[in-house]
């Protein structure tokens, strides 16, 4: 980590966490925030996700670019891969705030943000004014959907935001995951859920240019529902599934805003949020794409999801604590793990340490 990026890291850590997160924002707009140097070319990072061409697994969770404000800065910073939202059919506030806190101790991250966006329209023609070369959009991104809190159709609402939106995304994420929207979770069930995804997936058959549509689940899940769950997957045909969602377990905790209402991320969420992939992993028998997230904040902890089964992994929280940096370093650290393990491509350690975890 360069001093410059130190000193802002420790200048945005003084000011109320939201507050931060906004300027945040605005430095990526503004050009403030220094893009890596040209990053040399890593045939072994190089990899295929759910028919996704990535440049390497490491991507963006959705959450840090709610509004889809900053998809070409942040492409500019070495993911392989971004995601944004979510975003609801209509704009809503959110829930009151305060509403994020840092867990400095811990190194994790309470929120309890509720769906705050600007809604499908705003969102959806930034995505269409994306930066575009040779006639195409550059990089690979994806939008979570969600849900109006007060919508009398909270399924209807995932397929709507895809309708307007699909055009201009490269994948989609059902997020009915979040701990933040009330009754949300309960979209988690085998036929609520079923429904729900055959509702979204006849959307996207409607596209012009069918994209490939993931499932994000809860960490909270017993081993029961991940089997339910993952029925459903194999029935209905999504096309991978993400792993995971924040939590609201409190476990081991040391600093002072751990008691607070909402989802925990970073790193407290890595042990539970893993074993939950291998669940998945394990269930699945690699026959669905796995998307590993949650506590990632080094290149062991990206290796360690992806040899539970993760075949490209997420990260947002540890971004509060190490920086735009860290996505170089991981990228490094992961081209450097798999040289030392023997694999020649990324795809070779998916899954070689599942059982570990179960």
């Amino acid at each position: 980590m360069k001093f410059v990026e130190r000193a802002g890291l420790s200048a945005l850590r003084q000011l109320d966490p939201e507050r931060a997160h906004g300027l945040a924002i605005k430095a990526l707009k503004s050009g403030l925030a220094p893009a890596p140097a040209a990053l040399p070319d890593m045939p072994r990072l190089k990899c295929e996700f759910a028919g996704l061409k990535l440049s390497n697994p490491v991507g963006l969770a959705a959450g840090f670019d709610k509004n889809a404000e900053v998809i070409d800065p942040l492409l500019k910073m070495g993911f392989g891969f971004i995601e944004v939202g979510a975003a609801t059919p209509r704009p809503q506030d959110g829930n009151p705030k305060p509403r994020l806190f840092r867990l400095p101790q811990d190194q994790g991250v309470i929120n309890r943000f509720g769906f705050n966006n600007q809604g499908m329209s705003v969102i959806g023609a930034r995505l269409a004014d994306r930066e575009q070369a040779d006639g195409k959009r550059k990089g690979i991104v994806g939008l979570n959907l969600g849900a109006n809190k007060d919508s009398e159709d909270r399924a209807g609402d995932f397929a709507r935001v895809l309708a307007h939106c699909g055009a201009d995304i490269d994948f989609a994420t059902v997020n009915v995951s979040s701990p933040n929207t009330e009754k949300l979770r309960d979209l988690q069930g085998a036929d609520a859920l079923t429904a729900l995804l055959n509702g979204v997936l006849e959307t996207r058959d409607t596209l012009n240019a069918p994209i490939p549509v993931f499932l994000k689940i809860a960490p909270d899940l017993t081993d029961a529902e991940i089997v339910e769950i993952v029925a459903v997957a194999f029935d209905t045909g999504i096309d991978g599934i993400i792993t995971t969602n924040t939590t609201l377990d409190r476990d081991g905790l040391q600093s002072r805003h751990k008691g607070q209402a909402g989802g925990l991320s970073g790193a407290p969420l890595f042990n539970k949020s893993t074993r939950v992939l291998a669940r998945v992993a394990y269930e699945t028998g690699g026959a669905i794409p796995l998307m590993g997230v949650g506590g990632i904040s080094s290149a062991e902890d990206a290796f360690a999801k992806i040899r539970a089964g993760a075949s490209a992994v997420q990260l947002y929280s540890a971004l509060v604590y190490k920086g735009m940096s860290l996505v170089t370093d991981i990228r490094f650290g992961l081209d450097q793990l798999l040289a030392y393990h023997g694999y020649k491509n990324i795809s070779e350690a998916v899954g070689t340490e599942t059982k570990k975890w179960l």
